[in-house]
Parts: structure tokens; sequence; C-alpha cells
């Protein structure tokens, strides 16, 4: 019984690691959402391995009106073919009632078409830090991308 499963851990191993990912080296987008109101962010990720990443973004949020930047550090895991899913940290600065900091995490589901097309769904939950922000802030965003 202890050869069957041994047996088994290594199939199952050896299968997931054959479905490694490969994550762009390079992707420019735009990012639309917003959880104060419609926003929209220039958005840029660049690979620092073969499954993790730097995400920079930056916006307009809380209906156009204040200025956001986010730096985020994003792990990318395999679904099934082009589907990848990813869960980061990070944080940035806005300007909303003057400067504010926050903390940022963010969880998503992305899809890598044939061209070089990355589409994106992702929930981001701000906390802030200091300046003029206060308490939890979702934000849920669509991102289109530009792999190269």
């Amino acid at each position: 019984m202890k050869k069957i499963v041994f047996v088994f851990s290594l199939i199952f191993a050896a299968t997931f690691s054959i479905n490694a990912q490969d994550i762009s080296d390079n992707a420019i987008g735009l990012r639309f959402g917003g959880g104060n109101g419609i926003g929209g962010e220039v958005s840029y990720q660049k690979a620092l391995g073969s499954n993790n990443r730097l995400e920079i973004d930056l916006g307009l949020a809380n209906e156009f009106a204040n200025f956001k930047a986010t730096g985020l550090y994003q792990r990318v895991w395999n679904l099934e073919n082009k589907f990848n899913w990813y869960a980061g940290a990070g944080g940035g600065i806005v300007s909303a009632s003057g400067t504010g900091i926050y903390a940022a995490g963010v969880v998503g589901i992305e899809y890598n078409f044939d061209a070089p097309i990355l589409l994106s769904i992702d929930y981001r939950p701000e906390v802030g830090v200091a300046g003029g922000l206060d308490g939890l802030n979702s934000d849920v965003a669509l991102s289109v991308r530009y792999q190269f």
C-alpha cells in the first residue's frame, strides 16, 4: 500500500511540475474599475521570475478626482491551460484629502490569449495607513494588457 501511495504521489507531483505557467517579461495596458467611484489606471507588469512579478499602476480614482499610484508584488499560479490566478501585496499613495499612504493586497484571475493580449479581473482591498485615508476600501477591476 505504501508503494502505491508513493507512485501516485510521484505522478501527482510530475503533473503539477509539467503545468508550469509562462508569464510574459513585460505587459502594459489599462485597468478599469474603482471602489469609491469609477477610475482608470495605466498598468505595467514586469516578470521577476518564472512565477512572480511586479505590477505598477498609475491613474485616477474617486470619479477621476484623485491621482493614485500603486505597486504590488504578485505570485502567479496556473489553473488550466491559459488560465492563471495570482495573489500579492504592496502599497501606494493617493491624493485624497491631501496625500495618503495605503497598504494593498490583490487576488485575481487572468487569461493569456494566443495573441499577445492578457485579460484579467481582480479584487484589491486597500487599507489607509497615513494621511487622509482611513478604513478599508475595496477595488474590483478589469484589465487589458499587451504582452511583450
